[in-house]
């Protein structure tokens, strides 16, 4: 009852921020922090320009009819939720210290944010071969996280347990995302087991790819599959393996799912080459047409209903390239991620200094050339770090994340956006410690104030009309979502009614 309680307070605090904004001397940011010529930049016309667009693209047009209605009441008219995707990893499930601070950050999904990307990358979901982490163990229990003294130090930290994540979002009616099947990173996703475990069934051939280490920068894949066929046979499975894993255990349960993730610098104008292995940029080996050849699994194995992403940061030509070479050979790509990480803290000080990053015209183009794929576009990944960890450096950060929101939502291309780390110093070893909306100890920062008035104040249609006869039209133009008319009927009880505008 007691966490309950403090998961109610919770989600109310969440839901009154904006009206506490007014007092709130850290929720306004102080627009003297920017340069002119950053204004000069995001300029009358600039913004003019943004809310045309988005009355455009992301209202529309509804008439809905309602009976029995007592005259002279009052029609109530509510956005209960949007059709565009506002999301959020939430890959610090449980992680973050105390019941307190975990409660404030699982209110804010269902509130602020009505999708979640769920942690799945490879290296540290299975942390032994054939034991994926599914269920929840002792680890990942919020008593473990409470009473660990340095929670970066243990393998699955940010990469909690999966089903425990799934099941609190389908509690919360959101939707929810996979990140991600397939990825070449050595780092983060390539699991540290998987060379021992393959090479040691064929011992002579991992004798060969000992000696064969230097040569092999300059043979062909097909020269250096041909040193170990058996163990690269038995990889490649291990990959494709993978996929169908987690369809079976999932079948449709998630809503999409990154199938492959920054795969576009291993593209060199040919998605099919039929080669067995792929001689990839980040270093190693991995399957032969590793990303034509992921699709073309997960599309057999993902019921329909499944969104199928690609995923990337190189938002340039050869990307959409990418993408349409694949289309082009038959694959099953719903969504184009694309990411945005201002890391550096010196690039949003830049910023509001007037330097042309992330510009209205540079966004806009970047978008033109992923649009030119035919997919939906998804901001699948955003960082917009505060330069300091003061009062100045919170209301650049502020600024730049409205600004860039209300850009990005304008986009009619575009069908989301997720915020990466929602916690300060909470990301990845190296990313920046002050790009959350929240403060370490889950204290709401002016970029969680400005995101939560666009999102549930200003982009949400809700009005009263006055009843004037027993039939009542409802015509008016509003954000695309669901809604929830309520009204008293001529008994005297109270009626409501659902409907979707889009």
């Amino acid at each position: 009852m007691k966490q309950l309680l403090l998961s109610l307070a919770a989600i109310a605090a969440m839901i009154s921020a904006s009206a506490q904004a007014q007092t709130d001397p850290a929720a306004e940011p102080d627009p003297g922090v920017m340069s002119d010529a950053y204004y000069q930049i995001w300029n009358d016309d600039v913004q003019k320009a943004i809310d045309e667009r988005i009355e455009k693209y992301r209202k529309a047009d509804a008439i809905v009819e309602l009976t029995d209605v007592k005259p002279g009441t009052d029609v109530k008219v509510e956005q209960v939720s949007h059709e565009f995707i506002f999301g959020a990893h939430i890959f610090n499930f449980n992680q973050l210290g105390t019941t307190e601070r975990n409660e404030k950050y699982k209110a804010l999904y269902g509130t602020l944010f009505n999708s979640a990307t769920i942690a799945f990358y490879w290296q540290r979901f299975e942390l032994e071969p054939g034991k994926p982490r599914f269920k929840t163990e002792q680890r990942d229990t919020e008593e473990f996280w409470n009473n660990v003294e340095n929670p970066k130090s243990q393998p699955h930290w940010r990469r909690p347990a999966a089903d425990q994540v799934v099941e609190f979002c389908k509690s919360k009616g959101i939707r929810l995302h996979g990140h991600t099947i397939i990825w070449g990173n050595q780092k983060w996703q390539r699991p540290t087991w998987l060379w021992d475990y393959v090479s040691l069934q064929f011992p002579e051939e991992r004798e060969i790819l000992f000696k064969t280490a230097e040569a092999r920068k300059t043979m062909s894949p097909e020269e250096i599959y041909k040193l170990a066929p058996h163990y690269f046979d038995t990889m490649n499975e291990l990959y494709w393996n993978r996929i169908r894993m987690l369809a079976e255990h999932y079948n449709g349960t998630l809503d999409s799912w990154d199938v492959v993730n920054e795969s576009a610098t291993d593209y060199h104008g040919k998605a099919v080459t039929g080669d067995k292995v792929t001689k990839s940029k980040y270093g190693h080996i991995m399957p032969g047409d590793y990303t034509y050849n992921s699709f073309k699994i997960a599309q057999e194995v993902f019921p329909d209903s499944v969104k199928l992403n690609i995923n990337d940061y190189a938002n340039n030509q050869n990307y959409a390239d990418q993408v349409n070479d694949l289309v082009a050979h038959g694959c099953k790509i719903d969504i184009v991620g694309s990411q945005m990480h201002l890391f550096n803290p010196k690039q949003t000080l830049d910023i509001a200094a007037g330097a042309e990053i992330q510009t209205p015209t540079k966004v806009l183009d970047t978008m033109k050339i992923l649009a030119s794929t035919g997919r939906p576009i998804h901001l699948s990944e955003i960082t917009i770090t505060a330069p300091n960890d003061d009062a100045n450096g919170r209301a650049i950060q502020a600024i730049v994340a409205r600004n860039l929101y209300r850009l990005w939502f304008s986009v009619p291309e575009m069908m989301g956006i997720t915020w990466w780390n929602v916690v300060d110093d909470c990301g990845a070893p190296g990313e920046p410690t002050t790009s959350g909306l929240f403060t370490r100890n889950m204290e709401p920062k002016p970029s969680f104030y400005a995101l939560n008035k666009l999102i549930n104040e200003e982009w949400k249609t809700n009005f009263v009309q006055k009843a004037d006869s027993e039939t009542v039209t409802l015509k008016f133009r509003g954000f695309k979502g669901k809604y929830r008319a309520t009204w008293t009927d001529k008994n005297g009880q109270t009626q409501s009614k659902e409907f979707t505008v889009k």
